[in-house]
């Protein structure tokens, strides 16, 4: 009987592979607007070695005004040939949460055509308290390569298909908010937006789905999490969030629970709680 397939590398397994030459590690690390913080800062102040810095909100479709949309696939290509990523290589991506910003890269580099690759479970922390090597400053340069972008649209859900969701019901919606700003009884972090959610979706907060040591839960208790919230395990689900981030937690969950027809709406709530046009629920 073969192993399931899983998304997630750990953190011993990561160590051994630290010098093996198709692997390429990357810090995805990104904070909410509000927080004040400068992730690249905080990577060039140290980060796991070899490790180079994905930058969220520059990646991303320039067009649009929505917060870190995805990019064109021509421009994703671009971006990682610069930073030296190609075809044929192993990646990994972690971020400083433990669990939090990683499966959005992790999601996008899917998105754009590339499967090997994994998200670090537990992140840079679980990395720390393990007293594993970190290094400081600008990594080597690398040599660039060649990356060829499919865009695999089954993954990813856009405005127009979450209308057509919420009428015909064919698949779950799924919001990784809390349960607070999921019910419309707390402000949202960005201006302008309504309060509540996208009608007929269902609560999973994302910190549900983790241990306390920030890496996933078991896939027996993912399914648990997610059944509980009324989840219906045969039908596609798409998961929401504020704008995008994580959502990508919920659908490294649910494949890690072993299901197979996620996708991502990539608008969000950014998108959603804007347009004064469409319907929202609270409570």
């Amino acid at each position: 009987m073969s192993t399931p397939k899983t998304w997630l590398i750990e953190t011993d397994e990561l160590e051994r592979e630290l010098d093996a030459p198709d692997f390429v590690i990357i810090d995805a690390t990104w904070y909410m607007p509000g927080e004040g913080k400068d992730a690249r800062a905080e990577y060039l102040a140290e980060h796991i070695p070899g490790a180079i810095f994905f930058d969220i909100d520059e990646i991303v479709d320039s067009k649009s005004a929505l917060p870190h949309m995805l990019p064109p696939p021509e421009k994703f290509s671009s971006r990682m040939r610069a930073m030296g990523i190609g075809d044929g290589q192993r990646v990994v991506v972690y971020d400083r949460h433990g669990m939090f910003s990683a499966p959005r890269v992790w999601w996008m580099f899917r998105v754009m055509g590339a499967d090997d690759v994994s998200v670090l479970n537990g992140g840079l922390p679980k990395w720390k308290a393990e007293g594993r090597p970190l290094m400081t400053g600008e990594p080597a340069p690398r040599t660039t390569r060649h990356f060829t972008a499919r865009r695999n649209l089954d993954l990813v859900r856009d405005l127009d298909d979450m209308k057509a969701l919420i009428q015909d019901r064919s698949a779950a919606i799924v919001d990784a908010r809390s349960p607070e700003r999921f019910a419309g009884n707390a402000p949202e972090p960005r201006q302008g937006l309504r309060a509540g959610h996208i009608p007929g979706s269902q609560n999973v907060p994302f910190g549900q789905l983790l241990n306390a040591d920030g890496t996933l839960k078991s896939p027996d208790e993912l399914n648990k999490v997610f059944e509980a919230a009324g989840v219906d395990p045969h039908k596609p689900v798409v998961t929401s969030c504020g704008s995008g981030i994580t959502a990508c937690v919920l659908a490294l969950a649910l494949s890690e629970a072993g299901h197979r027809r996620t996708s991502v709406y990539d608008g969000s709530w950014a998108e959603w709680g804007a347009n004064e046009s469409l319907p929202i629920e609270t409570s």
